[in-house]
C-alpha cells in the first residue's frame, strides 16, 4: 500500500511540475503569479477552495519548480527529466514505477495540449561527445551526475 500512494505522490509531483503556472488554482485564485511568485501567504487564504489550490504539496512543488527554473536547467522537459532523475536518485524504489510516471506525464501533457510545445521548446542538443554513462534516462533525456548533480544531456554538455 505504501508503494502505490508513494507511486500516486511521484506522480502528482512531477504532474505540479508540468503545469504551467497559469494553469494552476493558485494561479486563478491570485495565490501566485505567472512566474510562482506567492502573491497571498497561506495564512491569508478563507475559504477552503483557495486553500486546497495551496497546500503543503502545492507550496514544495512550486517552491522547487522556481529553484529548478533558477539554476536554468534548459527546457522544461529537461528539467523534469532531472526532476525524475532526482527522485530515481533519491529512492531506487521508483525505478521500477519510472516507465508508468513517465507514461502518465506524458499523457497529461497530451491532453492539456502542451507536449508538442515542450519538444520544441526543448530545441536541438548540441553534438557533443560524451563518454561517461548517464545517470539514467527520462523522458528520452540522458541525466548525467556530476559533483552530486544532475543534469540535463543539454545543460552538461554545457559544463564540459
Amino acid at each position: 500500500m505504501a508503494r502505490l500512494v508513494d507511486t500516486l505522490i511521484t506522480y502528482r509531483v512531477i504532474k505540479l511540475l508540468v503545469t504551467p503556472w497559469e494553469k494552476h488554482e493558485a494561479f486563478k485564485f491570485g495565490i501566485i503569479d505567472n512566474k510562482g511568485k506567492v502573491l497571498k501567504k497561506a495564512r491569508e487564504l478563507k475559504d477552503s477552495k483557495e486553500k486546497n489550490a495551496y497546500t503543503y504539496l502545492h507550496r514544495f512543488v512550486f517552491n522547487l519548480k522556481r529553484i529548478l527554473q533558477k539554476v536554468g536547467l534548459g527546457g522544461k522537459l529537461g528539467s523534469f527529466a532531472v526532476a525524475l532523475g532526482l527522485l530515481l536518485k533519491e529512492n531506487k524504489e521508483y525505478e521500477k514505477h519510472k516507465s508508468l510516471i513517465e507514461s502518465a506525464v506524458i499523457t497529461y501533457l497530451k491532453e492539456t495540449n502542451q507536449y508538442q510545445t515542450l519538444l520544441n521548446e526543448e530545441g536541438e542538443v548540441p553534438e557533443i561527445q560524451i563518454e561517461e554513462e548517464p545517470f539514467c534516462t527520462c523522458f528520452g533525456i540522458d541525466v548525467y551526475e556530476r559533483e552530486g548533480n544532475l543534469y540535463s544531456e543539454k545543460d552538461y554538455a554545457k559544463t564540459l
